[in-house]
């Protein structure tokens, strides 16, 4: 037949090209809405554990808590230095709006 497909074929660059566009999409989709949940972290620590202060009277106590609760029951990523980040991350942008999409996480943390 004539009609081989090879690497180069267009049926398959078109078809690579969409499937490359859609990781891409997911992934800053993915970003988005971790960067969300972050921040948001971050603000219910601000708010309830220290009662909107830069800094909580027993700050590392409840960090460290909290890390414990939460790894045990979403896993990994829940550090107290994580946490003390999106704490961080919270404080330094009063809007999330400002950093999602643009950055990722790992560019947050090292504001």
């Amino acid at each position: 037949m004539g009609n081989q497909l090879t690497p180069n074929n267009s049926m398959i660059l078109e078809i690579r090209e969409l499937l490359e566009n859609a990781r891409k999409n997911v992934a800053q989709q993915v970003n988005t809405q971790l960067l969300t949940t972050y921040w948001n972290i971050g603000r219910i620590i601000v708010e309830y554990e220290q009662q909107n202060q830069i800094r909580a009277d027993y700050g590392k106590q409840t960090l460290r808590e909290l890390s414990k609760e939460l790894t045990r029951e979403f896993g990994k990523g829940f550090s107290r230095s994580n946490l003390q980040n999106m704490r961080a991350f919270y404080l330094a942008y009063e809007k999330c709006q400002t950093v999602s999409g643009k950055l990722s996480w790992s560019h947050t943390v090292n504001f």
